[in-house]
This record gives structure tokens, C-alpha cells and sequence, in this order.
């Protein structure tokens, strides 16, 4: 049996986490964070010898299309409903300090 998490723990885990919880959530939490525990430690009895470790379960495959150089919208297209605009390029509020 995994060690369970008494409510006085769940307690200091909200307030360390500056949650303010009511009595009945912290109870209520303590009783969902004991199952998914449970859970956890179900996983550690499976047998994964000879499992090699992954990132993904299921495997990872590039959907998007390989890069290719085209032709862009021309410059002063693209400019053509800028709100302002100086030297071909797009002026646009500061962001950062400088």
C-alpha cells in the first residue's frame, strides 16, 4: 500500500501554494490526490523489461511540408494598408524600453 497523504499535508501544500481552500476541498483533495497516488504506484508493478524508453506513445512524424523557396507578396503590396510605414517596412508601437 502507497503511503497516503494526510490532510494536514494537503494543507501545507495549498498554503505553500497560496491557495485558499475550504475545509471540504481540502478533504475532497485529499482523497483525489490518494487515488491518482494509487494509480502511480499500480504503474510501478508493471513489468517493463525489454520496454525501450520513449517520449511519445505513440510515434512522432513530421506533418508539415518541407520548406521551399517561393515567391512573396511584393513589398509594396504588402505595405499597401499598412496604418504607417517608413523606408519599406512596417512602423509599429514600441514595446520594450530603451
Amino acid at each position: 500500500m502507497p503511503a497516503q497523504l494526510t490532510l494536514e499535508e494537503v494543507s501545507r501544500v495549498a498554503f505553500l501554494a497560496r491557495l485558499q481552500l475550504t475545509d471540504a476541498e481540502k478533504t475532497r483533495l485529499t482523497t483525489d490526490l490518494n487515488g491518482i497516488l494509487e494509480q502511480f504506484e499500480r504503474l510501478q508493478q508493471l513489468d517493463t523489461e525489454g520496454v525501450p524508453p520513449t517520449s511519445h506513445s505513440l510515434p512522432l512524424q513530421n506533418v508539415l511540408r518541407e520548406d521551399a523557396a517561393r515567391p512573396s507578396l511584393p513589398r509594396d503590396q504588402a505595405l499597401l494598408n499598412a496604418p504607417e510605414k517608413r523606408d519599406g517596412s512596417f512602423i509599429v508601437p514600441q514595446i520594450v524600453e530603451g
